[in-house]
């Protein structure tokens, strides 16, 4: 481990994970249920249960730095199989944020966390994915403004890109989604 355990960190990182999340961490009694019915366990440097553990003990630069925050790609499968109910999938988030507002993120890591906020933001304007908004959103956060940027005639031709959002019904029950998620 690359810091040493110091107990006494352990709630104060708790407590911080828990203020920016409502998911109550002790609860999690290292059944390893999450750990296998990942499918990205794979690419990750420490199980889920493992990361969790981490968190308890209060290892705050571990879990920030790990590799395993960035490889969850939220499909939900370790929140639905957890025994007590903890969803792992918004934990991960929660770290994730931690990590970019925390600095600890590698500039490709920040970048995904990027590209999510830019996603959401497209959602909950559009109702459902506009491609156009999403890159204009990303690269204004990235800054890579000119990057691929001679790709974008190729797929405007190949209706790959559309000029205008697409239309939906009820906009304002989406949004109400977004609202009721983020109180």
């Amino acid at each position: 481990m690359a810091e040493s355990i110091n107990l006494k960190n352990a709630p104060s990182f708790i407590n911080e994970v828990q203020k920016s999340s409502g998911i109550k961490l002790r609860n999690c009694y290292q059944c390893g249920k999450c750990s296998a019915s990942c499918p990205m366990v794979f690419q990750m440097d420490y199980p889920p249960s493992t990361l969790i553990r981490h968190a308890q003990l209060g290892l705050k630069e571990e879990v920030l730095t790990s590799k395993t925050i960035w490889s969850c790609v939220s499909c939900i499968t370790c929140t639905a199989r957890c025994p007590k109910e903890i969803d792992i999938a918004a934990l991960m988030d929660v770290f994730r944020e931690m990590s970019v507002k925390e600095k600890l993120a590698t500039k490709e890591q920040a970048k995904i966390q990027k590209f999510h906020k830019s996603f959401l933001e497209v959602i909950r304007a559009h109702g459902r994915l506009y491609e156009m908004s999403l890159i204009i959103r990303y690269k204004l956060r990235t800054l890579a403004l000119m990057q691929d940027v001679n790709k974008t005639p190729k797929m405007l031709f190949a209706g790959k890109l559309n000029l205008f959002p697409p239309k939906i019904e009820n906009i304002e029950a989406i949004r109400k989604i977004f609202e009721r998620c983020s109180e």
